[in-house]
């Protein structure tokens, strides 16, 4: 069983994946370590809730006797140095089941260079929910229903996004995720909002952009909502040319792989 928390709830009980979840029943208790336990309250189509038990914080337990996440593509063990690697260097708050890895290209240097060049950077606070792993099943697009995800804009980041639209320059996002948080705090008059709030926007083709100009992200799973939101950007057809074109020229897929910009 692969328990990867999501948010905290009340009194110890946690949002979890459960991998092999048809032989897990409530009430089942996992025993992580001797004095750390899990008992599952709930378990439902490979999701459930689970409320740890231990002496201390349960966040201390998880960061000694946890393994990273790793996408269900990487055909290895997780690694001491994913620990570094699979993490973005913008990160400072716990919260995210994955990381937003078109932010993995970036480093402190290549941020220095990038401001040097007269870029102005800014941030949000975004909590990547366990949706980004889940493909679209449904017939109909408009019935596939999005994870909630958890977003903060400040009102210094909702200034300097105001502000270079205004003297006509370019918004980029880094990733898909946080292109869909942006757009979840656009308002009624092509502006964006400060503030916090979950969101369970779902981007898909003729989708109109509010916020942002450019993209910068992976290259994607089929029949991802990922996909479908690179695709709604760039127009699908153009996006099936570039993803051939990058087949060919042999362009890695997926996390720790090559980016595209999209202008």
């Amino acid at each position: 069983m692969l328990l990867i928390p999501s948010q905290v709830g009340t009194e110890g009980e946690w949002e979890v994946l459960i991998k092999g979840s048809a032989k897990v029943k409530r009430g089942t208790r996992v025993q992580f370590g001797e004095d750390f336990y899990g008992e599952v309250e709930e378990v439902k189509n490979g999701k459930g809730r689970v409320r740890f038990f231990c002496n201390g914080e349960v966040m201390d337990h998880l960061q000694k006797i946890g393994r990273i996440p790793l996408p269900p593509y990487i055909k290895r063990e997780d690694e001491p140095l994913d620990r570094v690697r699979y993490q973005t260097i913008f990160a400072e708050r716990d919260g995210s089941v994955a990381a937003p890895t078109a932010g993995l290209h970036f480093t402190y240097s290549l941020l220095k260079s990038i401001r040097n060049h007269g870029v102005n950077i800014a941030s949000i606070t975004l909590h990547v929910g366990i949706g980004t792993f889940a493909p679209v099943r449904v017939k109909e697009i408009e019935d596939h229903a999005m994870e909630a995800e958890w977003i903060e804009i400040t009102e210094e980041t909702r200034q300097e996004i105001e502000r270079t639209k205004q003297r006509g320059g370019t918004v980029i996002a880094v990733g898909t995720t946080t292109t869909r948080a942006l757009e979840s705090f656009a308002d009624s008059e092509g502006g964006i909002k400060s503030g916090k709030s979950s969101s369970f926007l779902f981007i898909y083709p003729p989708y109109r952009f509010r916020i942002i100009d450019g993209l910068i992200t992976n290259f994607h799973l089929p029949k991802s909502t990922l996909l479908m939101l690179a695709s709604a950007f760039a127009g699908k057809e153009f996006l099936m040319k570039a993803y051939k074109e990058a087949i060919e020229r042999e362009y890695r897929f997926y996390s720790y792989r090559d980016a595209v910009l999209i202008l």
